[in-house]
């Protein structure tokens, strides 16, 4: 099973770059987005092959996460239920069997303190949400920009960037609590723990072609499911992020 995340930074304008170009070569039987950017019906045709579901914000143009498929899902839900957060178009989940695939687009904290702390009750909350999946038996497979550098080898310039949000302590310590609850990182189960492979670079410096970048995105996955291979997909640029590309083992 391949799946794929991937934060669009605007469903359109990936679109006019050639994303269904990508998609069509990739034949990814799921394809988590975020940063949609769009209303429902703004959204460019996606090739036939798969089904496609939305989360979108509120705030036209901002933010909204979608969810791409091959698979006929048993159900879908959008949000987590509370509202404060779903009105920014943040997690949509597709369930198949026992499998729940959860895209997630989790706020940055950059622009304002006011938004830090609301990226902070963020994270609390949507660990609880997975918590609660996990409680119920679910098999998980969480893609999404988690806006977090993990660990100093996920930023090329770790000790700069120190008080810079995304590589804080108490974010990154947001992010041991998802594995804490069991997950596995698959693109770092993959990696080693001494590779360094980026997925986000800032379009101001020329930081892509220095390859000066930070690993915001991530798929997070139960146990059960065993990663088998995974990149990032540099090329085509698509987006100031790149796609994440995992290869699964999953016999649930």
């Amino acid at each position: 099973m391949r799946v794929i995340s991937f934060n669009v930074n605007g469903i359109r304008a990936a679109c006019r770059k050639g994303f269904c170009d990508f998609l069509e070569a990739q034949t990814a039987d799921i394809v988590c987005l975020q940063e949609v950017k769009a209303n429902v019906e703004d959204i460019p045709e996606l090739p036939a092959a798969y089904q496609t579901f939305w989360h979108v914000a509120e705030r036209k143009g901002y933010s909204g996460v979608g969810i791409l498929s091959r698979l006929e899902p048993d159900n879908v839900t959008l949000g987590m239920g509370v509202a404060v957060y779903d009105c920014e178009g943040r997690v949509l989940r597709s369930d198949f069997g026992n499998l729940s695939v959860v895209s997630v687009y989790v706020p940055s904290g950059s622009s304002h303190e006011h938004r830090l702390a609301y990226k902070m009750r963020f994270l609390k909350r949507f660990r609880r949400y997975l918590r609660d999946l996990l409680v119920a038996g679910r098999s998980l497979i969480i893609c999404g920009d988690i806006n977090i550098a993990h660990q100093k080898i996920d930023l090329t310039n770790w000790r700069q960037n120190q008080k810079t949000s995304g590589f804080l302590p108490k974010e990154r310590r947001a992010f041991d609590q998802f594995l804490k609850l069991g997950l596995v990182d698959a693109h770092r189960n993959i990696l080693g723990p001494e590779t360094a492979e980026y997925s986000w670079w800032s379009l101001r410096t020329n930081a892509r072609e220095r390859n000066v970048g930070w690993r915001l995105d991530y798929q997070l996955v139960t146990p059960d499911i065993r990663p088998l291979a995974a990149h990032v997909a540099k090329t085509p640029v698509l987006s100031d992020h790149a796609p994440v590309i995992v290869d699964y083992k999953f016999e649930g």
